[in-house]
């Protein structure tokens, strides 16, 4: 794992209250710090897919998987990676076996995520809020901490992961009401959960925070996988290039005959499988919408702790950082995340100096 923290920070002030701040704390910026850890491919330590997929575990977990699974040309058992609904049922025995989520569905056509991946990005915004206790940082656990997803999905995989493995309390939001419906459907579908999990529906698709957060709201997280294409063209684009490269992966281990032609239903049925419109892409793009969710970050600076968010595209993390340097955010960090060779970030920034986080963190820790 690599990790970069850069601040930029001022003389913090002094407060009295744990929820406060103010945008006029920083009014200039200090020499960026940058600190590196070893580099790795593996995941998070507390990440409960290190070890790869347990087929006969999985199976037995959802036997609905077992005509799924089979031996690969390296005597390994798994799935075609291509087939929505093996993928589909890979993803329910996961949350099954590892995460106790008894019943989880998603209609045809919306997003279908990476599980380990996705439990990566839990783990490491725990470690953000971890706190120091003697010489050891605790993670908190428990519904004392609240995190809000942003573009939650049909699948609500974040707040399910989050859930089982922090025990957190989550408000969900999304623009599109049939994910907002289907998020709701999966956690009454899990009644040991169901009260941990609020979704509220995004009214204003220009608007990211705004008509979300209500004014009782205080989040010690917010967390969000943005629409990193700026048009269904491009979604296309990049769906049809997956397809031709898992055709690809196909043949290199000798599964299949090499078939250069990728005809255009198998593409649409993958991008179907792949995600709907709002979980895709979004007008201008990964960068514009990071642009909107960083300055609306600016008016609820006093109700989060910690934002962050995936950032897909390298290119957009330095004018996402100029951005942050723009609204005034105290501190920004840039974490690595790696899965084999494939490298995710996570940008997080507050608005609230050291001394406030950690009156925050006491001020939680007493009063919930």
């Amino acid at each position: 794992m690599t990790y970069k923290s850069k601040s930029a920070a001022s003389k913090p002030n002094k407060t009295s209250a744990p929820k406060r701040a103010t945008n006029s704390q920083s009014k200039k910026a200090v020499n960026n710090k940058s600190v590196k850890a070893q580099p790795s491919k593996s995941l998070h330590p507390r990440n409960l897919h290190n070890n790869g997929y347990d087929f006969p575990a999985l199976v037995a977990a959802l036997p609905a998987l077992k005509p799924f699974v089979k031996p690969n040309p390296f005597g390994n058992l798994s799935i075609d990676f291509a087939n929505p609904q093996a993928v589909k049922l890979l993803n329910s025995a996961l949350l099954k076996l590892h995460y106790g989520v008894e019943h989880w569905d998603i209609p045809q056509g919306f997003l279908c995520p990476p599980i380990p991946g996705r439990a990566d990005y839990i783990h490491y915004i725990a470690d953000l809020l971890a706190v120091k206790k003697t010489n050891k940082k605790r993670v908190p656990k428990g519904p004392r901490v609240k995190a809000l997803d942003i573009g939650t999905g049909a699948n609500a995989i974040y707040p399910l992961l989050g859930i089982q493995s922090y025990g957190w309390d989550f408000v969900a939001s999304d623009v599109d009401p049939l994910s907002i419906a289907n998020a709701e459907r999966i956690f009454t579908a899990n009644p040991t959960i169901t009260d941990k999990f609020t979704a509220r529906l995004q009214a204003n698709p220009k608007h990211v925070f705004a008509g979300i957060i209500k004014d009782s709201d205080r989040f010690d997280i917010t967390l969000c996988n943005p629409p990193f294409h700026a048009s269904l063209a491009e979604a296309s684009a990049g769906t049809t290039r997956k397809l031709q490269n898992l055709a690809a992966n196909k043949v290199a281990k000798g599964t299949v005959k090499s078939n250069p032609k990728v005809n255009a239903k198998a593409a649409d049925s993958v991008l179907n499988f792949g995600g709907q419109k709002a979980e895709l892409w979004c007008d201008g793009g990964e960068q514009a919408f990071l642009s909107i969710m960083i300055n609306e970050s600016q008016q609820f600076a006093a109700q989060c702790l910690w934002f962050t968010t995936l950032v897909s595209k390298k290119e957009n993390l330095k004018p996402a950082k100029a951005l942050l340097s723009q609204v005034k955010a105290l501190e920004v960090q840039e974490i690595e995340m790696h899965q084999g060779n494939k490298i995710t970030r996570i940008l997080a920034w507050t608005f609230m100096s050291a001394q406030q986080r950690e009156l925050w963190q006491q001020y939680r820790d007493a009063h919930c």
